[in-house]
């Protein structure tokens, strides 16, 4: 049973949802301990109406703790895991560090639950632009078997963190002011602009976020035969993820099929109604844990394709929330 959890990065972006979702789900927990670096260590938190100070990440920290969601860069998701381990600690890790391991579950409690229980100390959050594709993915998945998908995302600035929202902000005003603005998260200017690149070159002429979503959609549905072809595009818009999603399919299915697949699977809205202007888009999506669907409809190009919109909440599902959920998911399969 896990009773004793912390949260680590509990004063970041991510880190500051995360608590909000374990108060709004009324988590359930024995004792709650908060933990960032030294330069937050000592900060006042409010939670469930009581205070608690931030506590210095170190490998005393986690000293009585049974259960762990960190928030953190790769490079310190690397150094507190062992620390954890110690500990007797089990991580649900948002970093990029362990999704890929072999000995490491990546889950989507919405697609993959099962993978969860041969964790070894280690469950991993996926990226994303990943996570909410493969919620979308999983009913259409279940029933044709998907054998190739086709994605153009539109990430919002706040996945480049704080400082991406702050060159969105500032830099849209020195544009519209006719002024100049040094960029800090950004290459080039996002104010009234899209950027078609994400992460580093890394396959292929693919960059390093399109290969996550093609390894880690391999991985999370544990078929290696699933292609992926991606382009991952940072647009202006702060908050949300959108995603341009073609799926290609062993068997035939109509829009109306995926539409009523797409309606009965947790964690999907379908907001798809073209003649009167309603589908889903960052503005009417930001704050909800929901995958948004719309615009379905039936490949014209192929037999069996399925093309469709995706939104979704980058900061909340495809980060905190799934996070959350699958520590709900350890706790209900430890008392089965």
């Amino acid at each position: 049973m896990y009773e004793n959890i912390a949260l680590v990065g509990a004063t970041g972006a991510v880190g500051t949802i995360v608590r909000q979702l374990l108060e709004e789900r009324n988590f359930p927990f024995k004792s709650m301990k908060f933990i960032a670096s030294k330069r937050s260590a000592g900060t006042k938190i409010m939670f469930k109406g009581d205070e608690y100070t931030v506590v210095e990440l170190e490998p005393d920290a986690f000293q009585g703790v049974d259960l762990i969601i960190a928030s953190t860069p790769d490079e310190v998701a690397a150094e507190l895991v062992p620390w954890a381990k110690t500990a007797g600690a089990v991580v649900v890790d948002e970093s990029g560090f362990h999704r890929m391991l072999a000995d490491v579950p990546l889950v989507v409690p919405e697609v993959n639950p099962e993978a969860a229980k041969n964790h070894k100390g280690i469950i991993a959050s996926p990226n994303c632009s990943t996570t909410q594709m493969v919620v979308a993915m999983k009913p259409i998945h279940d029933a044709a078997r998907i054998k190739r998908v086709v994605v153009s995302t539109y990430q919002a600035t706040s996945g480049a963190g704080l400082a991406g929202n702050v060159d969105l902000e500032e830099g849209t005003k020195a544009a519209v002011n006719g002024e100049d603005y040094q960029y800090k998260a950004f290459s080039h200017p996002i104010a009234f602009n899209l950027i078609p690149q994400i992460g580093s070159q890394k396959h292929k002429g693919y960059t390093s976020e399109e290969m996550k979503m093609v390894w880690e959609t391999q991985k999370i549905f544990e078929d290696e035969t699933i292609q992926v072809c991606p382009t991952a595009i940072r647009v202006p818009v702060a908050n949300c993820h959108s995603e341009s999603i073609l799926v290609e399919t062993e068997q035939k299915l109509t829009a109306q099929q995926a539409r009523a697949l797409f309606e009965a699977q947790d964690g999907i809205t379908v907001v798809d109604d073209l003649d009167n202007g309603i589908y889903p888009m960052p503005n009417n999506s930001s704050g909800s844990d929901e995958v948004y669907i719309g615009r379905i409809r039936e490949d014209i190009s192929s037999t069996n394709g399925i093309a469709f919109w995706c939104v979704s909440d980058n900061l909340r599902k495809g980060a905190a929330t799934n996070a959350v959920q699958i520590a709900e998911l350890l706790i209900a399969q430890s008392t089965e």
